[in-house]
């Protein structure tokens, strides 16, 4: 299966790993010395018109969550949380994207999409080469519609190698990392449509500050514990909310934004928290009323929100993790007017009449949060929007879907 060739030359890309990537799969392999274990992968193709030969440049590792399976000779990974931080980098990858200028082209190289580029996983023993089963998994993976690549990295990682003067692996398809009295060796693999069967292929690892650097992951990822009592206390006010990453104040990385409405309000508050929540403070705009139902665009609403928001002060100046959204919302309700129903009053009364909105609300109000993404298919501009008086608003973002 290694090397298997369809006609014609094989060849492959050069490889170039930052450091950063290595560290985290020696830490995630020291963490399950007896069982597999692995990471999604993710980085940019940049390619070279002059040479033909395009580089892969792995940035960063998405770690599976308590939902992989990890037994001595099987690893299964692929969930919600990772899709999920993959859509985070690329929505911020999009932003700094937008930043890079032709003036200035060693930049500029990095104006290209970015991917889900492989997976690398542990094995047992001195298994170096990828396995039947992985051979199989790479071909259903590039052969799936969704799918925009044409190739994928499959480096395998294995413990225990006696200690060597082999210069760290320079100039071969492997590389090895001092591991206690041993060493870590990663052995690099590449496959392809043209190919169908994996290839050797030899990295290169450069110092992190010689690489664009991905954001950390954002709070509703990095605690979704607190997320979700920060939902589960603002519905229990019978609050309906939507969750959108939104460029809101022209800096990166973006901001997760919740779109939060009541079915007695004549208005939507846009609720702006930073990355970081709670260790730096939210803020908050305020829009006119926009009627939904269960079919609804909701980026395309929140979009439009935004665009006839205006800003609610005075925004807090400090914030900690003893503090919580609700309370926030509840005294922007008083000093704006708007209904904030009791947590311990909120019922279902299915004989009650209906108040202004509800119709609008309910088929939105059956989970803690509803994630609003972008449609798929990339956009290569950027629309302009309408500033609220004196104010400019910043740009909305739209989605770059390379999946």
């Amino acid at each position: 299966m290694v090397g298997r060739l369809f006609g014609g030359r094989a060849s492959v890309p050069n490889l170039v790993i930052a450091q950063r990537v290595i560290d985290k799969m020696a830490a995630a392999a020291a963490s399950y010395l007896e069982d597999e274990t692995g990471e999604a992968m993710v980085g940019v193709v940049v390619p070279n018109p002059h040479s033909g030969v395009a580089t892969v440049y792995v940035l960063e590792t998405i770690a599976p969550d308590a939902s992989a399976i990890r037994h001595q000779h099987t690893f299964q990974q692929g969930d919600e949380r990772q899709d999920e931080m993959l859509y985070w980098w690329r929505e911020n990858w999009r932003v700094y994207r937008a930043t890079l200028s032709p003036d200035k082209p060693l930049d500029y190289k990095w104006n290209v999409p970015l991917h889900h580029i492989g997976d690398w996983h542990k094995q047992p023993g001195f298994m170096i080469q990828p396995s039947g089963g992985d051979l199989m998994t790479a071909l259903e993976w590039l052969g799936a519609p969704e799918n925009k690549l044409d190739f994928m990295l499959a480096p395998i990682l294995t413990l225990g190698h006696p200690p060597s003067t082999d210069s760290n692996g320079m100039g071969h398809a492997y590389l090895l990392i001092p591991s206690g009295d041993a060493q870590m060796r990663v052995d690099w693999w590449y496959i392809d449509l043209k190919t169908r069967g994996f290839l050797p292929i030899t990295p290169t690892v450069y110092p992190d500050a010689s690489l664009p650097a991905l954001p950390a992951p954002p709070w509703h990822l990095a605690d979704e514990k607190r997320f979700d009592l920060e939902c589960r206390r603002l519905r229990d006010h019978g609050l309906f909310l939507s969750l959108t990453l939104w460029d809101a104040d022209s800096a990166p990385p973006l901001e997760v934004c919740l779109l939060v409405a009541h079915a007695a309000w004549e208005h939507l508050l846009l609720v702006v928290t930073p990355h970081d929540y709670p260790a730096h403070p939210p803020r908050a705009r305020i829009a006119p009323f926009i009627p939904m139902d269960g079919d609804d665009d909701l980026y395309a609403v929140f979009e439009q929100a935004w665009a006839q928001s205006q800003p609610l002060d005075p925004a807090p100046e400090t914030w900690d993790a003893d503090r919580w959204l609700v309370d926030y919302v509840g005294a922007l309700a008083a000093a704006h007017g708007l209904a904030f129903t009791p947590a311990a009053a909120v019922e279902i009364v299915t004989d009650a009449p209906a108040p202004p909105g509800q119709a609008a609300l309910d088929a939105l109000t059956t989970a803690p949060a509803v994630s609003a993404t972008p449609p798929s298919g990339e956009r290569t501009s950027l629309p302009s929007e309408a500033a609220p008086p004196g104010e400019a608003a910043p740009q909305p973002q739209k989605d770059e879907r390379d999946v």
